[in-house]
Protein backbone atom coordinates (compact mmCIF):
# COMPACT_ATOMS: atom_id res chain seq x y z
CA UNK A 1 0.00 0.00 0.00
CA UNK A 2 2.69 2.49 1.07
CA UNK A 3 5.06 1.06 -1.53
CA UNK A 4 2.77 2.30 -4.32
CA UNK A 5 3.47 5.94 -3.47
CA UNK A 6 6.22 6.19 -0.80
CA UNK A 7 7.42 9.61 -1.94
CA UNK A 8 3.92 11.03 -1.63
CA UNK A 9 3.74 9.85 1.99
CA UNK A 10 7.21 11.24 2.73
CA UNK A 11 6.30 14.62 1.25
CA UNK A 12 3.08 14.64 3.28
CA UNK A 13 5.13 14.04 6.43
CA UNK A 14 8.19 16.24 5.85
CA UNK A 15 7.01 19.34 3.97
CA UNK A 16 4.83 20.67 6.84
CA UNK A 17 7.74 20.34 9.28
CA UNK A 18 10.12 22.06 6.88
CA UNK A 19 7.69 24.97 6.63
CA UNK A 20 7.13 25.15 10.39
CA UNK A 21 10.84 24.93 11.08
CA UNK A 22 11.66 27.63 8.54
CA UNK A 23 8.98 30.06 9.72
CA UNK A 24 8.66 29.36 13.46
CA UNK A 25 10.75 26.73 15.24
CA UNK A 26 14.22 28.00 14.34
CA UNK A 27 13.30 31.49 15.59
CA UNK A 28 11.82 30.30 18.89
CA UNK A 29 13.67 27.18 19.98
CA UNK A 30 17.20 25.98 20.57
CA UNK A 31 18.47 23.01 18.55
CA UNK A 32 17.38 20.47 21.17
CA UNK A 33 13.77 21.67 21.27
CA UNK A 34 13.66 21.94 17.49
CA UNK A 35 14.69 18.28 17.32
CA UNK A 36 11.87 17.34 19.70
CA UNK A 37 9.37 18.98 17.33
CA UNK A 38 10.85 16.94 14.48
CA UNK A 39 10.69 13.61 16.36
CA UNK A 40 7.10 12.61 15.38
CA UNK A 41 7.90 13.16 11.71
CA UNK A 42 11.18 11.28 12.04
CA UNK A 43 9.25 8.33 13.52
CA UNK A 44 6.70 8.46 10.69
CA UNK A 45 9.52 8.63 8.14
CA UNK A 46 11.14 5.50 9.59
CA UNK A 47 7.79 3.66 9.52
CA UNK A 48 7.19 4.81 5.94
CA UNK A 49 10.53 3.38 4.84
CA UNK A 50 9.84 0.12 6.68
CA UNK A 51 6.37 -0.29 5.14
CA UNK A 52 7.71 0.58 1.69
CA UNK A 53 9.52 -2.77 1.67
CA UNK A 54 6.36 -4.74 2.47
CA UNK A 55 5.97 -7.13 -0.48
CA UNK A 56 2.17 -7.33 -0.34
CA UNK A 57 -0.41 -4.53 -0.50
CA UNK A 58 -0.73 -4.75 3.29
CA UNK A 59 1.20 -6.97 5.75
CA UNK A 60 -0.24 -10.31 6.90
CA UNK A 61 -0.45 -8.70 10.33
CA UNK A 62 -1.66 -5.17 9.53
CA UNK A 63 -1.35 -3.87 13.12
CA UNK A 64 1.75 -1.77 12.36
CA UNK A 65 0.09 -0.36 9.22
CA UNK A 66 -3.03 0.61 11.20
CA UNK A 67 -0.89 2.32 13.86
CA UNK A 68 1.03 4.13 11.12
CA UNK A 69 -2.15 5.36 9.42
CA UNK A 70 -3.57 6.48 12.76
CA UNK A 71 -0.41 8.47 13.53
CA UNK A 72 -0.48 9.90 10.02
CA UNK A 73 -4.03 11.09 10.63
CA UNK A 74 -3.29 12.54 14.05
CA UNK A 75 0.08 14.16 13.28
CA UNK A 76 0.91 14.63 9.59
CA UNK A 77 -2.52 15.52 8.19
CA UNK A 78 -3.32 18.20 10.83
CA UNK A 79 0.11 19.74 10.26
CA UNK A 80 -0.43 19.73 6.51
CA UNK A 81 -3.84 21.40 6.83
CA UNK A 82 -2.44 24.01 9.23
CA UNK A 83 0.46 24.76 6.89
CA UNK A 84 -1.78 25.07 3.82
CA UNK A 85 -3.95 27.65 5.56
CA UNK A 86 -0.88 29.40 6.94
CA UNK A 87 0.52 29.74 3.40
CA UNK A 88 -2.83 31.06 2.15
CA UNK A 89 -2.82 33.50 5.06
CA UNK A 90 0.65 34.74 4.16
CA UNK A 91 -0.51 35.34 0.62
CA UNK A 92 -3.52 37.27 1.90
CA UNK A 93 -1.28 39.36 4.17
CA UNK A 94 0.88 40.39 1.24
CA UNK A 95 -2.14 41.07 -0.94
CA UNK A 96 -3.89 43.30 1.59
CA UNK A 97 -0.75 44.59 3.37
CA UNK A 98 -1.87 43.07 6.66
CA UNK A 99 0.31 41.85 9.55
CA UNK A 100 -2.26 39.39 10.97
CA UNK A 101 -2.17 35.94 9.43
CA UNK A 102 -5.73 34.68 9.85
CA UNK A 103 -4.75 31.49 8.03
CA UNK A 104 -2.93 30.39 11.18
CA UNK A 105 -6.11 30.87 13.22
CA UNK A 106 -8.24 28.90 10.74
CA UNK A 107 -5.64 26.13 10.54
CA UNK A 108 -5.37 25.89 14.32
CA UNK A 109 -9.18 25.69 14.60
CA UNK A 110 -9.34 22.81 12.10
CA UNK A 111 -6.71 20.70 13.88
CA UNK A 112 -8.95 19.49 16.77
CA UNK A 113 -11.74 18.83 14.25
CA UNK A 114 -9.40 16.58 12.27
CA UNK A 115 -8.40 14.80 15.49
CA UNK A 116 -12.07 14.20 16.25
CA UNK A 117 -12.74 12.75 12.77
CA UNK A 118 -9.72 10.43 12.95
CA UNK A 119 -10.36 9.20 16.50
CA UNK A 120 -14.12 8.80 16.09
CA UNK A 121 -13.82 7.16 12.67
CA UNK A 122 -11.19 4.69 13.89
CA UNK A 123 -12.64 3.68 17.24
CA UNK A 124 -16.39 4.36 17.00
CA UNK A 125 -17.51 4.94 13.41
CA UNK A 126 -16.04 1.69 12.08
CA UNK A 127 -18.13 -0.25 14.59
CA UNK A 128 -21.41 1.32 13.46
CA UNK A 129 -23.85 -0.83 11.50
CA UNK A 130 -27.13 0.13 9.86
CA UNK A 131 -29.90 -2.09 8.53
CA UNK A 132 -31.52 -0.10 5.72
CA UNK A 133 -34.81 -1.14 4.13
CA UNK A 134 -35.85 -0.31 0.57
CA UNK A 135 -38.64 -1.21 -1.83
CA UNK A 136 -38.07 -1.83 -5.52
CA UNK A 137 -41.05 -1.92 -7.90
CA UNK A 138 -41.12 -3.28 -11.43
CA UNK A 139 -43.98 -4.20 -13.79
CA UNK A 140 -41.77 -7.06 -15.01
CA UNK A 141 -41.81 -8.80 -11.63
CA UNK A 142 -43.94 -11.99 -11.76
CA UNK A 143 -46.94 -12.04 -9.37
CA UNK A 144 -45.54 -14.94 -7.33
CA UNK A 145 -42.52 -12.79 -6.35
CA UNK A 146 -44.50 -9.82 -5.06
CA UNK A 147 -43.09 -8.93 -1.59
CA UNK A 148 -40.01 -11.12 -2.22
CA UNK A 149 -37.31 -10.14 0.30
CA UNK A 150 -33.65 -9.89 -0.69
CA UNK A 151 -30.90 -9.06 1.81
CA UNK A 152 -27.74 -7.57 0.34
CA UNK A 153 -24.35 -7.26 1.97
CA UNK A 154 -20.97 -6.58 0.44
CA UNK A 155 -17.30 -5.81 1.07
CA UNK A 156 -17.05 -7.81 4.29
CA UNK A 157 -13.23 -7.77 4.26
CA UNK A 158 -13.22 -10.43 6.97
CA UNK A 159 -9.44 -10.12 7.38
CA UNK A 160 -10.10 -6.83 9.15
CA UNK A 161 -12.93 -8.29 11.26
CA UNK A 162 -10.77 -10.71 13.22
CA UNK A 163 -9.58 -10.92 16.81
CA UNK A 164 -11.17 -8.16 18.88
CA UNK A 165 -13.38 -7.17 15.91
CA UNK A 166 -14.81 -10.62 15.21
CA UNK A 167 -17.98 -9.69 17.12
CA UNK A 168 -18.75 -7.24 14.32
CA UNK A 169 -18.97 -10.09 11.79
CA UNK A 170 -21.13 -12.13 14.18
CA UNK A 171 -23.43 -9.13 14.67
CA UNK A 172 -23.77 -8.69 10.90
CA UNK A 173 -24.65 -12.37 10.38
CA UNK A 174 -27.18 -12.28 13.22
CA UNK A 175 -28.73 -9.09 11.79
CA UNK A 176 -29.08 -10.66 8.33
CA UNK A 177 -30.69 -13.82 9.69
CA UNK A 178 -33.07 -11.77 11.83
CA UNK A 179 -34.56 -10.32 8.61
CA UNK A 180 -35.67 -13.82 7.49
CA UNK A 181 -34.79 -13.19 3.83
CA UNK A 182 -36.03 -15.15 0.85
CA UNK A 183 -32.57 -14.69 -0.66
CA UNK A 184 -29.20 -13.39 0.54
CA UNK A 185 -26.81 -11.85 -1.98
CA UNK A 186 -23.17 -10.89 -1.49
CA UNK A 187 -21.49 -8.62 -4.03
CA UNK A 188 -17.81 -9.31 -3.46
CA UNK A 189 -14.65 -8.58 -1.48
CA UNK A 190 -14.98 -11.26 1.16
CA UNK A 191 -11.23 -11.17 1.85
CA UNK A 192 -8.54 -8.51 2.07
CA UNK A 193 -5.67 -10.40 0.47
CA UNK A 194 -5.79 -14.18 0.86
CA UNK A 195 -8.31 -16.99 1.48
CA UNK A 196 -6.66 -17.97 4.77
CA UNK A 197 -8.37 -14.94 6.34
CA UNK A 198 -11.62 -16.93 6.18
CA UNK A 199 -10.40 -19.97 8.09
CA UNK A 200 -11.37 -18.65 11.53
CA UNK A 201 -14.54 -17.00 10.20
CA UNK A 202 -16.10 -20.01 8.48
CA UNK A 203 -18.18 -21.07 11.48
CA UNK A 204 -19.79 -17.62 11.69
CA UNK A 205 -20.41 -17.22 7.95
CA UNK A 206 -21.83 -20.76 7.64
CA UNK A 207 -24.80 -19.80 9.84
CA UNK A 208 -26.27 -17.45 7.20
CA UNK A 209 -29.64 -18.80 6.10
CA UNK A 210 -32.17 -17.87 3.40
CA UNK A 211 -35.12 -19.74 1.88
CA UNK A 212 -33.77 -19.66 -1.68
CA UNK A 213 -30.10 -19.68 -0.74
CA UNK A 214 -27.10 -17.35 -0.78
CA UNK A 215 -25.64 -16.06 -4.04
CA UNK A 216 -22.31 -14.29 -4.45
CA UNK A 217 -19.88 -12.78 -6.93
CA UNK A 218 -16.19 -12.02 -6.63
CA UNK A 219 -14.80 -8.56 -5.89
CA UNK A 220 -11.43 -7.17 -6.91
CA UNK A 221 -9.85 -8.30 -3.62
CA UNK A 222 -11.09 -11.85 -4.12
CA UNK A 223 -8.80 -12.35 -7.14
CA UNK A 224 -5.72 -12.17 -4.87
CA UNK A 225 -4.17 -9.50 -7.08
CA UNK A 226 -2.82 -7.58 -4.07
CA UNK A 227 -0.45 -10.38 -3.05
CA UNK A 228 3.10 -10.49 -4.36
CA UNK A 229 3.27 -13.98 -5.89
CA UNK A 230 3.24 -15.78 -9.22
CA UNK A 231 0.22 -15.83 -11.52
CA UNK A 232 -0.20 -19.53 -10.74
CA UNK A 233 -0.36 -18.81 -7.01
CA UNK A 234 -2.86 -16.01 -7.59
CA UNK A 235 -5.03 -18.35 -9.64
CA UNK A 236 -4.81 -20.97 -6.87
CA UNK A 237 -5.82 -18.38 -4.27
CA UNK A 238 -8.79 -17.35 -6.41
CA UNK A 239 -9.88 -20.99 -6.75
CA UNK A 240 -9.59 -21.41 -2.99
CA UNK A 241 -11.79 -18.43 -2.14
CA UNK A 242 -14.42 -19.80 -4.55
CA UNK A 243 -14.11 -23.22 -2.92
CA UNK A 244 -14.46 -21.76 0.57
CA UNK A 245 -17.59 -19.83 -0.39
CA UNK A 246 -19.08 -23.01 -1.82
CA UNK A 247 -18.21 -24.85 1.38
CA UNK A 248 -20.28 -22.22 3.17
CA UNK A 249 -23.21 -23.26 0.99
CA UNK A 250 -23.07 -20.14 -1.16
CA UNK A 251 -23.70 -20.27 -4.91
CA UNK A 252 -20.80 -18.42 -6.54
CA UNK A 253 -21.88 -16.97 -9.88
CA UNK A 254 -19.00 -16.63 -12.36
CA UNK A 255 -20.50 -14.97 -15.43
CA UNK A 256 -23.53 -17.23 -15.06
CA UNK A 257 -27.09 -17.31 -13.78
CA UNK A 258 -29.64 -19.42 -11.95
CA UNK A 259 -33.44 -19.51 -12.11
CA UNK A 260 -35.59 -19.18 -8.98
CA UNK A 261 -38.97 -20.82 -9.47
CA UNK A 262 -42.30 -20.10 -7.73
CA UNK A 263 -44.94 -22.30 -9.30
CA UNK A 264 -45.19 -21.23 -12.93
CA UNK A 265 -43.36 -17.94 -12.28
CA UNK A 266 -39.61 -17.39 -12.10
CA UNK A 267 -36.93 -14.73 -11.73
CA UNK A 268 -33.29 -14.92 -12.76
CA UNK A 269 -30.41 -14.33 -10.34
CA UNK A 270 -27.27 -13.59 -12.37
CA UNK A 271 -23.71 -12.83 -11.35
CA UNK A 272 -21.08 -11.15 -13.49
CA UNK A 273 -17.42 -11.37 -12.55
CA UNK A 274 -15.70 -8.19 -11.39
CA UNK A 275 -15.69 -5.71 -14.23
CA UNK A 276 -13.48 -2.77 -13.31
CA UNK A 277 -11.35 -0.47 -15.42
CA UNK A 278 -8.92 -3.22 -16.43
CA UNK A 279 -5.98 -1.25 -15.04
CA UNK A 280 -6.39 -0.95 -11.29
CA UNK A 281 -9.27 -3.41 -11.00
CA UNK A 282 -9.87 -6.73 -12.83
CA UNK A 283 -12.07 -6.58 -15.91
CA UNK A 284 -13.43 -10.09 -16.21
CA UNK A 285 -17.14 -9.44 -16.72
CA UNK A 286 -18.90 -11.00 -19.70
CA UNK A 287 -22.48 -9.75 -19.81
CA UNK A 288 -23.42 -11.84 -22.87
CA UNK A 289 -22.25 -15.06 -21.21
CA UNK A 290 -23.82 -14.09 -17.88
CA UNK A 291 -27.28 -13.50 -19.33
CA UNK A 292 -27.19 -16.02 -22.16
CA UNK A 293 -30.65 -17.49 -22.72
CA UNK A 294 -32.33 -15.48 -19.94
CA UNK A 295 -35.75 -13.91 -20.06
CA UNK A 296 -38.14 -12.24 -17.64
CA UNK A 297 -37.12 -10.38 -14.49
CA UNK A 298 -33.34 -10.36 -13.95
CA UNK A 299 -31.53 -9.53 -10.70
CA UNK A 300 -27.86 -8.99 -11.55
CA UNK A 301 -24.96 -8.99 -9.09
CA UNK A 302 -21.80 -7.07 -10.08
CA UNK A 303 -19.15 -5.90 -7.64
CA UNK A 304 -18.01 -2.77 -9.46
CA UNK A 305 -20.83 -0.27 -10.18
CA UNK A 306 -18.82 1.44 -12.93
CA UNK A 307 -19.73 -1.51 -15.15
CA UNK A 308 -23.44 -0.59 -14.98
CA UNK A 309 -23.09 2.18 -17.57
CA UNK A 310 -20.22 0.48 -19.38
CA UNK A 311 -21.83 -2.91 -20.05
CA UNK A 312 -25.11 -3.53 -18.23
CA UNK A 313 -27.20 -0.59 -19.49
CA UNK A 314 -26.12 -1.12 -23.14
CA UNK A 315 -27.13 -4.78 -22.85
CA UNK A 316 -30.55 -3.66 -21.58
CA UNK A 317 -31.80 -6.92 -20.05
CA UNK A 318 -31.19 -6.62 -16.28
CA UNK A 319 -33.94 -4.67 -14.53
CA UNK A 320 -32.12 -4.52 -11.16
CA UNK A 321 -28.36 -4.52 -10.54
CA UNK A 322 -26.81 -4.69 -7.07
CA UNK A 323 -23.21 -3.58 -6.44
CA UNK A 324 -20.73 -2.60 -3.74
CA UNK A 325 -17.00 -1.78 -4.06
CA UNK A 326 -17.05 1.96 -3.27
CA UNK A 327 -17.66 1.68 0.53
CA UNK A 328 -19.14 5.18 0.16
CA UNK A 329 -15.49 6.18 0.55
CA UNK A 330 -15.89 5.29 4.28
CA UNK A 331 -16.12 9.05 4.79
CA UNK A 332 -18.77 11.76 4.58
CA UNK A 333 -19.49 15.11 6.22
CA UNK A 334 -23.08 15.90 7.18
CA UNK A 335 -24.21 13.29 4.68
CA UNK A 336 -22.12 14.66 1.80
CA UNK A 337 -19.50 12.31 0.34
CA UNK A 338 -16.58 13.69 -1.72
CA UNK A 339 -17.09 10.80 -4.18
CA UNK A 340 -20.21 12.60 -5.43
CA UNK A 341 -17.87 15.02 -7.22
CA UNK A 342 -16.74 12.22 -9.57
CA UNK A 343 -20.17 11.95 -11.16
CA UNK A 344 -19.98 8.16 -10.85
CA UNK A 345 -22.44 5.82 -9.16
CA UNK A 346 -21.08 5.36 -5.65
CA UNK A 347 -23.96 4.86 -3.17
CA UNK A 348 -27.72 4.39 -3.17
CA UNK A 349 -30.19 4.23 -6.05
CA UNK A 350 -29.65 5.12 -9.71
CA UNK A 351 -32.17 4.74 -12.53
CA UNK A 352 -31.90 4.75 -16.32
CA UNK A 353 -35.13 3.97 -18.17
CA UNK A 354 -36.40 0.59 -16.96
CA UNK A 355 -33.03 -0.33 -15.41
CA UNK A 356 -31.99 0.39 -11.84
CA UNK A 357 -28.79 0.11 -9.81
CA UNK A 358 -28.32 0.02 -6.06
CA UNK A 359 -24.82 0.50 -4.61
CA UNK A 360 -24.35 -0.45 -0.96
CA UNK A 361 -21.82 1.25 1.33
CA UNK A 362 -20.61 -2.22 2.30
CA UNK A 363 -20.02 -3.90 5.62
CA UNK A 364 -16.35 -3.44 6.49
CA UNK A 365 -13.17 -2.22 4.87
CA UNK A 366 -9.50 -2.90 4.35
CA UNK A 367 -8.72 0.00 6.71
CA UNK A 368 -10.74 0.08 9.98
CA UNK A 369 -12.11 3.59 9.61
CA UNK A 370 -15.56 5.00 8.83
CA UNK A 371 -16.85 8.50 9.49
CA UNK A 372 -20.48 9.35 8.76
CA UNK A 373 -20.53 6.37 6.37
CA UNK A 374 -21.41 3.38 8.56
CA UNK A 375 -21.37 -0.19 7.38
CA UNK A 376 -24.73 -1.41 6.18
CA UNK A 377 -26.93 -4.39 5.51
CA UNK A 378 -29.66 -3.74 2.94
CA UNK A 379 -33.10 -5.30 2.77
CA UNK A 380 -34.79 -4.88 -0.63
CA UNK A 381 -38.41 -5.91 -0.96
CA UNK A 382 -39.54 -6.55 -4.52
CA UNK A 383 -42.95 -5.20 -5.46
CA UNK A 384 -44.93 -5.76 -8.61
Amino acid sequence: MIARAPYLFLLLILIPDLYLDLHYWRHKYATGKRLLHWLPSILLTVLTVKLTYEKDFIPDDPTLLYIYLLLLGLIAIPKLVYVLFSILGLGTCKLFHSKRNYGNLIGATLVPLIWYVIIYGSFVGFQKLEVNRHTYSSPDLPPAFDNYKIVLFSDAHVGTLKGSRQWMLQRAVDSINALHPDMIVFTGDLQNLQPKELYKQMDILSTLKAKDGIYSVLGNHDYAQYVSCSDAEKAANCKEIISLERQLGWTVLLNEHKVIQRGKDHIVIAGMENDGDGKHFPQKGDISKTLSGTQGFILLLEHDPSSWRRKIIPDGRAQLTLSGHTHRMQFALFGWCPMSLTGQEFNGWYHEGSQSLFVTAGLGGLIPFRFDAPGEIVEIQLKR
